[in-house]
């Protein structure tokens, strides 16, 4: 049930969290505690994949995705079975 799962998605998320604290106290690189203190500080900030790829990258995604609306598209398994014998 919706409930059960809820329940254990808390006792997952609480044991990760231990698991966490646990790393963090025996955590000594600085650099690793300093970007922790960053993100404590900056909650809101993260880092979209989407800014991180290329104009041309994102160009690619836009076009496929126009090609995926416009129907230009051919089914995985047609293209497998044309390529059959060199894959």
């Amino acid at each position: 049930s919706l409930t059960k799962l809820n329940f254990m998605n808390s006792i997952n998320i609480q044991t990760e969290k231990l698991n966490i604290i646990e790393w963090l106290v025996k955590l000594q690189d600085q650099t690793i505690i300093e970007k922790i203190k960053f993100l404590i500080k900056n909650p809101k900030i993260s880092t979209d994949w989407w800014d991180t790829i290329s104009e041309s990258e994102k160009m690619s995604i836009d076009q496929g995705l126009a090609d995926i609306e416009n129907r230009k598209v051919t089914a995985h398994a047609k293209v497998r079975k044309n390529y059959e014998k060199w894959l």
